[in-house]
């Protein structure tokens, strides 16, 4: 450093994410990702998951039976 010149200080809320990339399963088997705001709620990254066109491919014609949802990390879709 020049003699004089500051180093910037760390600001966490900078270094935050704007979007984290989710993992979406059906049955166990990765399908898709998605990009969602880390604080989404459970409910909206159920819905996001369920919207994404990879994943309809999969659950078209077949009951969801039941949707976990991993914060921050992953949706899995059980279909029947």
């Amino acid at each position: 450093l020049a003699s004089g010149a500051v180093f910037p200080e760390f600001r966490p809320e900078l270094a935050a994410a704007d979007e984290i990339e989710i993992a979406v399963q059906v049955n166990g088997k990765l399908r898709s990702r998605i990009m969602a705001s880390p604080d989404a709620s459970n409910e909206e990254l159920e819905k996001q998951a369920l919207a994404d066109e990879k994943v309809g491919e999969f659950t078209n014609g077949k009951q969801v039976a039941k949707v976990i949802v991993v914060p921050k990390r992953l949706v899995n879709v059980v279909v029947r």
